[in-house]
């Protein structure tokens, strides 16, 4: 599969633009893929958003970044060099639509499956046989990200999202929630939280 987390102008994929895509081949977790791009002339943009992704109105119109359809263009080459492309990450249907939808906007064909793994659900499930009741908020999930990468045991703590590095955390976090192993030598120093409360609970 391939981790994918992208940032955007905002959360309509039809009105709005790509900002980056990052991305993980979870079997190779070397081949990583990272783009930046400025957004299409336009697209509608949201404060909220640039803040979430730390992107500025200059930045995003910053013509030396490559355009939206150069960056898709490239992220699909990447994609297209594995030999799996089902798309994966947390709240992976909002990077799929984003993705296939700047697609139709260059007429560009979409070369991946409607289906896509998700973070949260694997996790929700694995709270619960674990005995741990998931996080709600007005009586739903609030699993993010954030929740998730500390259920599994590194938190994190940062300013403004990035998609590759979000990729490599969603990564990671499949690794752990399915394998019980880490995937990035980085996160060696942080042990899977529940095998560490299973030990101390023996010894």
């Amino acid at each position: 599969m391939l981790v994918v987390d992208i940032e955007a102008t905002g959360t309509d994929p039809q009105k709005h633009s790509l900002l980056s895509i990052g991305a993980v081949d979870f079997e190779r977790p070397e081949r990583q893929f990272y783009v930046a791009c400025r957004a299409f002339a336009g697209a509608h943009i949201e404060n909220e958003a640039l803040a979430v992704c730390g992107f500025t109105r200059e930045g995003i119109a910053d013509t030396t970044k490559p355009s939206e359809e150069e960056a898709l263009r490239k992220f699909l080459q990447w994609a297209e060099e594995g030999s799996e492309r089902t798309i994966a990450g947390q709240n992976p249907s909002f990077d799929r639509d984003a993705l296939m939808h700047a697609c139709r906007r260059y007429h560009i064909n979409w070369p991946f499956a409607h289906r896509t793994i998700d973070l949260h659900s694997i996790c929700w499930f694995h709270m619960k046989r674990q005995g741990v009741e998931p996080l709600r908020k007005n009586a739903h999930s609030a699993l993010n990200l954030d929740a998730i990468m500390a259920y599994v045991g590194v938190p994190i703590a940062r300013k403004a999202h990035n998609a590759l590095e979000d990729a490599r955390f969603e990564a990671e976090a499949f690794s752990r929630l399915i394998f019980e192993r880490t995937l990035f030598e980085e996160f060696r120093g942080k042990p899977v939280s529940w095998l560490v409360q299973q030990q101390d609970a023996k010894s």
